[in-house]
Parts: structure tokens; C-alpha cells; sequence
């Protein structure tokens, strides 16, 4: 267990004794570097001035991330085998290059916090509760739940907005209970309690983790009655805690191995609560004398009381020496299978489904690139289904073909993980289907009792940054998929888009392709949109409305029945802020788009695969 690294920072209403305050009013800057600039551009600049090529995070997007995220990527993330050469003082210097504009001042907290009217949180039932919005992820809202109409989504416009300093990622749900908004910030570690429920938010509390936070925001009830907040940070930690008071109520340990980490929000189900296992060493094992690689995916159940730990499930056995390296390093496998996705949870049959990566290194597995169905209560795979085999892949090998740890000349390497949530849907006849969204642009329907393929239906070409990449939708009768735009894509893009499937054939009722618009002033604001114009966010359903981002900033609302767009609006451009921050909108990507209140939320600037930003966009009807 660890505690001592936590520390809180609560509005003066609900200082704790015990806890520890700092102000925030604190200012942190970083005098800009030249040895860090020289650093930078003898080792990163080759990966992170070519982002497209190599899938790494652009300069423009390090320099707006902040001193602390940059310092963990560096010293125990994704970077740490990269970054090993430089040592302390180099690591030092690079992080004061790539922090020195990412100023972060906290005074904003004070100056909104909630008068005492509005300072208690709520509790009870949530309308945003977990990752799909149910344990089947089907991420459909209803106007009972949230309350707008098909015809609200169509008739809005932008209410407020928010800016968060020192972050370029903006990427992570939040819980919504009643008028509490439980809100992260990825790169600071922050943790909001927000008020929505008037004209303007406010701040009840905030939550200083000491690392970067990385997934969506859990809330349960637990049969105490005590309400609880569940999420996990970069380094592999599963964190319960109290959603009223801030209290850790226990913190674990979940690696699987040591450069485990935790992408997919943690899911409290009964007495336990399942933590997917995924890995960084897809990059890390770029750096030619690695020894490549250890690390596979798992799932690992938790006592929802204590926090040890009651069962793990992995991917594939652990890995072995295989071969020595073309530069002497040996060789390790197999390798991969990192589970990626939230589960989706079948109370009926006692299963939990998840989906995996890609294999990092041979031999091939047949746990790779597949859905899993594990059983909930002893951790024992039920089924499997593998969608892709032999796909053995490291990020640093695109650049590189013929690196030391690249995949042998027989694998695919083509990286069409599963990084969709899955979701258990109902056909027309009652009957339940598993439904997967795959990179390779696939949609796979599966017999939830034995895991055999009903459907499977591509709506485009696929690829490392293509596909389905973060979740897709059901309402009851169409599966709506967005299918992201990739290198490997036709020429004119035109298989970027949002397809609704028949959940009962698969057929493709309607289709929307996005294209690139560099009108106005958008160019300036969005230097690559002509590039990256692709629809790699998690899809939501309000109503019969269906609500999809794009990696180019805009947010569209379209009718479910027709695919008819009934709403647009661009956020790739600069915001006056109703909390005085600086904020810019870029790429909307990752789970970043929900409703609650009456009021349509969408955070725009993913700066990992697309364009940084720090805004918070709240839209309501005319």
C-alpha cells in the first residue's frame, strides 16, 4: 500500500486537519534551458518532431504538458529506458526545456470557490457513473437521465467554458452526481469537485495526486452506504476514495509486472473491483539496446474493503530468454496482450470482457489482438476470440523497420489492437451480443456463452492510429462506430467517418465521412487540418441524438435515424475563459464527450496523437 506520496489541497471550508494544504495561489514556472534544448534535440527530437511517422506526442504538446507530467514520463513512464543515457542533471535539463512555457497558477481555484450554499457534494444515484455509462458500455443516455431531447442536441450553443494551466491532454470522463461533477486533469493530477448545477460552475474540493491521474472517474455506493470515488494513475496505482471528505480509503498496487501501468478505468462490481493491466513497453522497447520485452497484459481483482488483491488473470505465461539481439542484448518472450479497454460486465453469466493489444515481441500468442471473457469470481478465462493473429509490433519500428527488437519479417506488425470498450448489447429477438471495436477498422459481434463470431462488418481501413479506437455506442437497435483516419487510409480520407450498424446483421445503415476543412482561419489554429481530420472518440447517444468528436476540433450531433448532422461547432480555436485561464480547444479524442444536467460537455485539446488544448466546453439549448 502507499500513502505518503498523496496530498490534498481543499477549498479553506473543508480543511481537514490532518490534511496537507498548500496554496493556491502558487505560481510554478521553468526557466527555459539551452543544454535541455541541445538534449532534446539529440535525443527525442527524431520521435516527437515526426509525430505523424512515429506516433509520439509533438514538441508543441511536451512544452504544454507541465513539469510534473514531463519529469514522470521521463523518470518512470513510458520514457524512463530512453531517457536513462541523461541522467539526473540531464533529465533535469530537459524537463526545464520542455516546461519552461507551461506555466501553472492555481490562483483561479480561490477566486471560484462555491459559496456555502453550494459547497456539499452530492450523493446517491449518478447519471455518470462509470467508463460506457453502464456495466454493459453501451454509452447511451436517455432524456430522463440527463435532460435534453433529440431536438435540444440539435438547437445549442456554447454556455461557458473552463481552462485548466500547465495541461495539453485533455482526455479523462468524469463521475456526475446530482450537481457534482468529479472532474480529472490528466497532466497536473488534479482532481476537481465541481458544482454544474448553476448558470456557472464552481469548485467544492480539490485533489492533488503526486503523478499524473489517467483514467475515467468510477463513483459507487458501497453497501455501507458510504459514497466512493474509484481511478487509477499512470504508475499502475488503484485508488478508492471517500467522494465527500477526499479520504484514501486504501491505494494498490496493481502491476503485473514492472513497467505495468492502468489505461482503463477500474470497475467496482459486488465485493471487488477489476483493474485491465496494460504496459508502456510498446515504446519503450524503440530503444535499440532494450532487452525486449517482458511485459503482458492482465486483469487483477481487488477486495473492494481492503484493497489486496483476490485473483489476477494474465494474457500468457511470463516471458523467457529467446535470442540475442543484432547489438548483443537478449531477447525476451512472449511478450504483449495488454488489455487496453474497459470491461463490460455480464451479471447473467458471471463474465467480465475485455479486449487486448498487440503482441511487443515473439513468439506470436493467441491471446493477442483478441476478446477475452474472463469469469468474475475466480479469474478463469471462460472463452476467447482472437480477431488478428501474429500481430507483433513496437511503435519505435515504424521509423526503424529494421531495428534490434523490431517484430520478425513473418509478423503482420501492424498494431490492430483492442483499445474500444467492449459492450454487451440485446438483439431485436432478446438475445444478448458482444460487441468489439477494433484498430483494424472491424466491428466483431460474438455469442456471449461461447465466443463465436455472429457478425463482423469493417467500415474502414484500419491501422497503428486508425480504426475504432476508444468506444462506440447502442441504442437499442444501431451500433454506431467511428472509424479514425490512418496513414495506411485511402488517399482522400474519405473512410473517416461515423457508420450505424443493424445490431442484428451488421449491415451499415448510414454512413457520415468527414472531411478536412483548412476555411478561415482554422490553419492557424490547427496547423494539421489537413492531416488529422479523423473520429477517434468514444461515441455518445443522448436521446436519439448521436454525438461524435473529431481529431480537427469539431463536435457534430447527428440523428441516429438518418445520420442527418443537426450540429456543429469548432473548437479548434482560442477561448475567453469564465475562470480567466488561457484557453485553446485542439483534437477531441479519448472519452471526451458526455452530458448531465441538461447541459452537452466536451473537452477539447488531446495533444498525445493529435493537437493540444485545455478547455472545458459546456453546451446548452437556446
Amino acid at each position: 500500500m502507499r500513502q505518503a506520496h498523496l496530498r490534498i489541497i481543499l477549498i479553506p471550508v473543508l480543511c481537514l486537519a490532518a490534511a496537507k494544504v498548500f496554496s493556491q495561489d502558487t505560481v510554478i514556472r521553468a526557466e527555459a534551458n539551452v543544454d535541455g534544448e541541445a538534449l532534446y534535440n539529440e535525443t527525442c527530437a527524431a520521435c516527437h518532431n515526426m509525430p505523424e511517422a512515429t506516433r509520439s506526442p509533438p514538441l508543441e504538446t511536451l512544452k504544454r504538458m507541465g513539469a510534473r507530467a514531463v519529469r514522470y514520463a521521463l523518470t518512470h513512464g513510458k520514457m524512463k529506458v530512453q531517457a536513462q543515457p541523461l541522467g539526473e542533471a540531464g533529465i533535469d535539463n530537459v524537463v526545464a526545456f520542455l516546461s519552461a512555457a507551461a506555466e501553472t497558477d492555481n490562483s483561479w481555484i480561490t477566486g471560484m470557490q462555491c459559496p456555502a450554499e453550494r459547497m456539499d457534494v452530492d450523493t446517491g444515484p449518478a447519471t455518470i457513473w462509470t467508463q460506457g455509462f453502464d456495466r454493459r458500455n453501451r454509452r447511451h443516455l436517455t432524456t430522463e437521465q440527463v435532460g435534453l431531447t433529440t431536438r435540444d442536441m440539435g438547437n445549442l450553443e456554447l454556455a461557458w467554458s473552463m481552462a485548466f494551466p500547465g495541461t495539453a491532454n485533455m482526455r479523462s470522463q468524469p463521475a456526475v452526481v446530482g450537481n457534482t461533477m468529479y472532474y480529472p486533469i490528466v497532466d497536473s493530477g488534479q482532481l476537481f469537485a465541481l458544482d454544474i448545477g448553476g448558470e456557472a460552475p464552481c469548485v467544492k474540493w480539490v485533489y492533488q495526486h503526486d503523478i499524473p491521474l489517467r483514467t475515467t472517474i468510477g463513483y459507487h455506493t458501497l453497501a455501507d452506504g458510504r459514497p466512493v470515488l474509484v481511478f487509477a494513475d499512470v504508475s499502475a496505482h488503484t485508488i478508492l476514495m471517500d467522494a465527500v471528505t477526499t479520504e484514501i480509503l486504501w491505494d494498490a498496487s496493481v502491476q503485473a509486472t514492472s513497467v505495468s501501468n492502468v489505461t482503463a478505468m477500474p470497475v467496482l462490481y459486488g465485493d471487488r473491483v477489476y483493474v485491465p493491466i496494460s504496459s508502456g513497453e510498446l515504446l519503450m522497447g524503440a530503444a535499440p539496446d532494450y532487452e525486449c520485452c517482458t511485459s503482458h497484459g492482465a486483469v487483477v481483482a481487488l477486495d473492494v474493503a481492503t484493497g489486496e488483491r483476490v485473483w489476477e488473470y494474465h494474457t500468457m505465461e511470463e516471458a523467457r530468454p529467446t535470442t540475442i539481439s543484432s547489438v548483443g542484448t537478449q531477447q525476451w518472450g512472449p511478450s504483449g496482450a495488454p488489455i487496453w479497454t474497459a470491461a463490460a460486465v455480464d451479471e447473467a453469466r458471471g463474465l467480465l470482457y475485455v479486449g487486448t493489444g498487440e503482441n511487443t515481441s515473439a513468439p506470436a500468442t493467441d491471446t493477442s489482438d483478441a476478446i477475452l471473457a474472463i469469469r468474475l469470481e475466480d479469474g478463469s478465462l471462460a472463452w476467447k476470440f482472437q480477431a488478428t493473429a501474429n500481430d507483433i509490433f513496437l511503435s519505435g519500428c515504424t521509423r526503424e523497420p529494421d531495428g534490434p527488437n523490431c517484430p520478425p519479417p513473418d509478423s503482420i506488425n501492424r498494431d490492430v489492437d483492442f483499445g474500444a470498450a467492449l459492450m454487451l448489447a440485446t438483439r431485436s429477438d432478446g438475445s444478448d451480443i458482444v460487441l468489439a471495436g477494433q484498430k483494424s477498422g472491424d466491428v466483431w459481434a460474438l455469442d456471449p456463452d461461447t465466443g463465436a463470431l455472429l457478425w463482423n462488418t469493417r467500415v474502414g481501413p484500419g491501422g497503428a492510429a486508425g480504426g475504432i479506437h476508444w468506444g462506440m455506442a447502442f441504442d437499442g437497435k444501431s451500433v454506431f462506430a467511428a472509424n479514425n483516419m490512418t496513414t495506411d487510409s485511402t488517399a482522400d480520407g474519405v473512410d473517416s467517418g461515423l457508420f450505424a450498424l443493424d445490431v442484428d446483421t451488421g449491415n451499415i445503415t448510414w454512413e457520415y465521412h468527414h472531411q478536412p476543412d483548412c476555411s478561415g482561419n482554422r490553419r492557424e489554429n490547427l496547423r494539421s487540418c489537413d492531416s488529422n481530420w479523423g473520429m477517434s472518440a468514444a461515441t455518445l447517444i443522448v436521446d436519439s441524438a448521436v454525438v461524435q468528436g473529431s481529431n480537427d476540433g469539431f463536435v457534430k450531433v447527428f440523428d441516429s435515424g438518418t445520420g442527418e448532422p443537426v450540429f456543429t461547432f469548432d473548437t479548434a480555436r482560442p477561448f475567453e475563459t469564465m475562470n480567466g485561464v488561457p484557453g485553446k480547444g485542439g483534437a477531441i479524442d479519448n472519452f471526451s464527450i458526455w452530458a448531465a444536467n441538461g447541459t452537452l460537455f466536451v473537452q477539447s485539446g488531446y495533444g498525445l496523437m493529435g493537437v493540444p488544448g485545455n478547455v472545458l466546453l459546456a453546451f446548452r439549448p437556446r
